[in-house]
């Protein structure tokens, strides 16, 4: 899956539903109208937004690669789904999120959404510009020269 190019700036309105920009639904097409999947970041402040066909993927990666007979293998599938949630946008283009999500995310009102390899970021603003100020200008050129 291509993932919209930029980083796209939307606000979360008091009832956590997400305007989703048009500039990013038309990047997204199709893709857009079947559904997304939510889950809490991984490892950082953040939610992170799969394609429903991306998130298939992911979850056949765990069936083909974790024995769900092995109770650490078990444990990582529950944790990584935990809290995980369909949504799909609205007739105004609005994204639903969770208010559990909303509090594991720490999102506010102004948001970023960006796009990674595999899925795209949904960010607290304020902690998305942190998250791309904290890495070292020489670390990060070092780790771009690294690629092969």
């Amino acid at each position: 899956m291509s993932y919209p190019v930029g980083h796209f700036s939307c606000k979360l309105d008091a009832k956590g539903r997400l305007m989703i920009p048009s500039d990013f639904k038309e990047q997204m097409g199709a893709q857009a109208e079947e559904g997304f999947v939510l889950r809490p970041g991984s490892n950082k402040k953040c939610l992170e937004l799969f394609t429903r066909k991306d998130w298939d993927e992911v979850q056949e990666k765990f069936r083909t690669s974790l024995n769900p007979f092995n109770p650490q293998h078990e444990a990582v599938i529950r944790k990584y789904n935990a809290g995980a949630r369909f949504a799909k946008l609205d007739a105004n283009g609005r994204l639903q999120i969770p208010k559990e999500l909303i509090d594991k995310g720490f999102v506010t009102k102004d948001i970023i959404i960006t796009s990674v390899t595999t899925k795209m970021e949904i960010w607290d603003k304020s902690l998305y510009e942190a998250a791309v100020e904290s890495l070292d200008d020489e670390v990060f050129m070092q780790i771009l020269s690294d690629i092969k």
